[in-house]
């Protein structure tokens, strides 16, 4: 471990303060403007979830494009859609416009959630690339905390709410821009450029970055995947190579899982203050931001960091599955104990355990597992097409809480939640690998074949 692993987390990790800042202030400001622009529900539900459809769309295009053109090429080209989003929604004119940006918002989140998550495997060592990895999405936490924390700030102190919703979301262009410039400064990926470029010379100079130390040139040049040294596999042979086992398979669970616990995180998330509108009609807007700020600072928070220190210890797998049953079992007693959804108390406290386990849980493992149980060739894709069906999920989730709480109330959301949750156990369970303390290459099955023996220099791979 070194600075320079550090620098690639933090430089990462910022980035995702940034998206969930960006995602989750949107449910504060479609409040404030539903008088100013005079939406109806179905438009308030547009705005919520919009960005997360357009996230799809970045995560899969910047998936493949960084298995086609390299990991550096990208980088750093989705904060800026990132940023260019949020300062342009400030400025909006009426529902379309404001719509409009927030597509652009999503196309950077997506493309960031892919790119992220890859480089900082690539460049993690063996025995600490959960945490890493996991560093970076933890730093999640924080803009969760930041958009309550920035609006209750606002609200109480008087300023007008024709002028507060767009400071809100410009600020989200704020901790973007502080790290283009670090992210456009990153080497290649040295296992990239080692084992789909062919290029030696540049491997060791990522290593020589990122470790202090000068690797010996690898003297064994034999391909990786199905493509010769040097030479980049066509889009056909990606493909062929991810739809085949047991990638398949690993597909279904890592894209699967992750598309359950966003329909979940995003729904209950997104819509807080609908859902506290529900459970106290009579709470003000500063009083129910007020309590989501203490639900993440107390449950959620403490979870993703939690999540950090264990994924190490105790596994990627085991984490995923015991947290989707204890999401099951909160959300399942709320829906299930008589008067939950009326006593306020119960419900916070249910619903607070609920994201705990959600960060101690599917939360944390769907961002880490895509990015290390595919080869190099073709984890940009394998990752990228992951989150994509997360964000499809979080885009269900926020466009259609709104229609169900008005429908069947708290306590069929809740119900539907702990359906899912039951399902993210299984699927778990019958799909997904256990990378922890295996090399990226074992962990992603490229050490599997004869053919896929290309030695990654030590300084990169086992340390």
């Amino acid at each position: 471990m070194g600075r320079r692993h550090w620098l690639t987390v933090v430089t990462a990790g910022m980035g995702f303060f940034t998206d969930a800042y960006d995602l989750f202030i949107i449910g504060t400001v479609t409040v404030l403007l539903t008088p100013i622009f005079h939406l109806s529900t179905g438009q308030i539900s547009l705005l919520n979830s919009i960005s997360l459809l357009a996230s799809v769309a970045g995560a899969l295009c910047f998936g493949r494009l960084m298995d086609r053109l390299g990991r550096k090429r990208m980088y750093g080209t989705e904060i800026l859609l990132l940023a260019a989003g949020a300062l342009l929604s400030a400025f909006s004119w009426n529902f379309t416009s404001l719509l409009a940006f927030r597509v652009l918002v999503g196309l950077g989140v997506g493309g960031d959630y892919s790119t992220s998550a890859v480089i900082t495997s690539e460049y993690a060592n063996r025995r600490s690339r959960g945490r890493l990895i996991g560093t970076v999405f933890a730093m999640q936490g924080f803009g969760l905390l930041a958009g309550p924390a920035i609006a209750s700030i606002f609200i109480g102190a008087g300023m007008p709410d024709r002028v507060a919703w767009r400071v809100m979301l410009g600020l989200g262009a704020v901790p973007a821009l502080s790290v283009v410039y670090l992210r456009r400064r990153i080497k290649e990926s040295p296992r990239y450029s080692l084992s789909v470029q062919g290029d030696v010379a540049a491997t060791a100079e990522a290593v020589h970055w990122v470790t202090g130390s000068q690797p010996a040139a690898p003297t064994n040049l034999e391909p990786t995947g199905l493509e010769p040294t040097g030479l980049e596999p066509s889009q056909t042979s990606r493909t062929a190579r991810l739809t085949s086992q047991p990638f398949l398979l690993r597909l279904v669970g890592t894209a699967g899982c992750w598309f359950l616990l966003d329909i979940a995180f995003y729904g209950n998330s997104v819509s807080s203050p609908l859902i506290l509108k529900a459970l106290q009609p009579r709470g003000t807007l500063l009083s129910h931001t007020l309590i989501s700020l203490a639900i993440f600072a107390v449950a959620a928070l403490p979870g993703y960091w939690l999540a950090v220190g264990l994924m190490d210890r105790i596994g990627r797998k085991r984490i995923q599955w015991q947290g989707f049953a204890m999401m099951a079992l909160a959300f399942g007693a709320i829906a299930l104990i008589p008067g939950a959804t009326r006593n306020v108390w119960l419900f916070l406290v249910l619903f607070a355990i609920s994201y705990f386990f959600v960060e101690l849980g599917p939360n944390m493992t769907t961002f880490v597992l895509p990015a290390e149980i595919f080869p190099t060739s073709i984890r940009g894709a394998g990752d990228g097409t992951s989150a994509a069906s997360g964000k499809f999920g979080a885009f269900l989730g926020a466009l259609l809480v709104p229609h169900l709480l008005a429908w069947a109330g708290l306590t069929g959301v809740m119900g539907l939640m702990a359906g899912i949750s039951v399902v993210g156990v299984v699927l778990t369970l019958v799909a997904l690998p256990e990378p922890m303390g295996k090399s990226l290459e074992e962990a992603s099955a490229e050490t599997s074949t004869s053919a896929d023996t290309t030695p990654v220099p030590a300084a990169a791979s086992t340390r």
